[in-house]
């Protein structure tokens, strides 16, 4: 089986014994599809960040070692049913999702076809067409995403329809205010979502021993009753196997669940940061190798269902895509003026300038 073959290590830890049953197994051709989205995105945030060294982009925030987390967390749900609360580095959940390297492209250069927010908002920020997908991110201030998601995850509650919330954030956002009355609030009214922290030890420039008197995030689940589960956020499999947990649990009416996933963050926080200037040499020295493409790879030689030619066609199809997306946006016009209230105001309300 593919969880006993995992890339690397997994260390998982509940706060309550109430857990649910995992999702049906992976086989190797759902984790080949997970390593293709891997691979993508990681040519899609080189470029992007080589752009932005270029001028041509405003502002990166890579996803570079948060790729398997994010393409495992997406593999154990349903992209139809489920809705999405991301922040601003969820790059590869954005392709996991559906959404095209062009359409992230347009968004980056602020060109027209944006579909986020029109290329009106900081990348990856806005709210996509719900008709194609349920992907919201309000605003770059830290944690305000999670008491939105729990306000939606009530209301479908409500209405009775089964769909799962996941409200994505990093380490720092954990020690916010808001994430704390979110998972009291979802704790409370047993609310059907799940608080996923990728946690890659930095808020900004503050290291995770000046944020928080704890070793684990996930521990701070059972303050408040409810599962709290650390996995190592390298390995697709792990987190696959603990957000599917979570969503089954929470689509049979047990309420929330946070998930640690364990990452590391391989470049600085946005292209605008200097992490030499608080991050210590050391602490970068080696965490590239474990770096969850090429593990991922390693797992998928052994199995027998990748070999030379099949990486290379991955890897040179990868790096097509990303080439034909970069002249499309390049030759995209930007957004003209005229429907600048249009992602601002519904039709109808006393702002609507249509």
């Amino acid at each position: 089986m593919l969880s006993e073959q995992s890339p690397t290590t997994s260390k998982q830890s509940t706060s309550s014994a109430a857990n649910s049953a995992g999702p049906p197994p992976l086989n190797d051709n759902d984790l080949l599809e997970m390593y293709r989205t891997m691979v993508l995105s990681r040519a899609l945030d080189q470029r992007i960040w080589q752009m932005n060294r270029q001028g041509r982009a405003a502002i990166v925030a890579s996803a570079q070692g948060h790729e398997a987390a994010q393409v495992g967390a997406i593999k154990a749900l349903d992209p139809e049913r489920d809705r999405f609360y991301i922040y601003y580095r969820e790059l590869t959940t954005m392709l996991a999702l559906g959404v095209t390297p062009l359409e992230l492209l347009l968004g980056f250069l602020a060109k027209d076809g944006e579909p986020l927010s029109g290329a009106r908002q900081f990348p990856l920020h806005g709210a996509i067409d719900r008709s194609r997908r349920d992907i919201v991110s309000f605003s770059n201030v830290v944690a305000t995403q999670l008491p939105q998601a729990v306000g939606v995850a009530l209301a479908d509650k409500m209405r009775g329809e089964k769909r799962v919330t996941v409200a994505y954030f990093g380490d720092g956002a954990s020690s916010m205010g808001e994430t704390h009355e979110a998972m009291n609030f979802a704790s409370i009214h047993d609310l059907p979502i799940i608080f996923f922290c990728e946690n890659n030890k930095y808020a900004i420039s503050v290291p995770i021993s000046q944020q928080m008197n704890i070793e684990s995030v996930a521990t701070r689940a059972g303050a408040y009753g409810i599962p709290g589960i650390e996995v190592n956020g390298f390995d697709p499999v792990a987190v696959y196997e603990a957000v599917g947990a979570a969503a089954n649990r929470a689509l049979n009416g047990n309420g929330p669940t946070l998930v640690e996933a364990v990452v590391e963050r391989f470049l600085p926080h946005t292209s605008d940061d200097d992490d030499t200037r608080y991050r210590p040499a050391e602490d970068l020295e080696g965490i590239r190798d474990m770096d969850p493409i090429p593990a991922t790879e390693k797992l998928l030689r052994a199995s027998g269902t990748l070999d030379d030619a099949l990486d290379e066609e991955i890897k040179s199809e990868a790096q097509k895509v990303v080439n034909q997306a970069t002249e499309d946006a390049e030759n995209a016009p930007f957004p003209e003026p005229h429907d600048f209230y249009e992602q601002v105001y519904a039709p109808g309300s006393p702002g609507d300038q249509s």
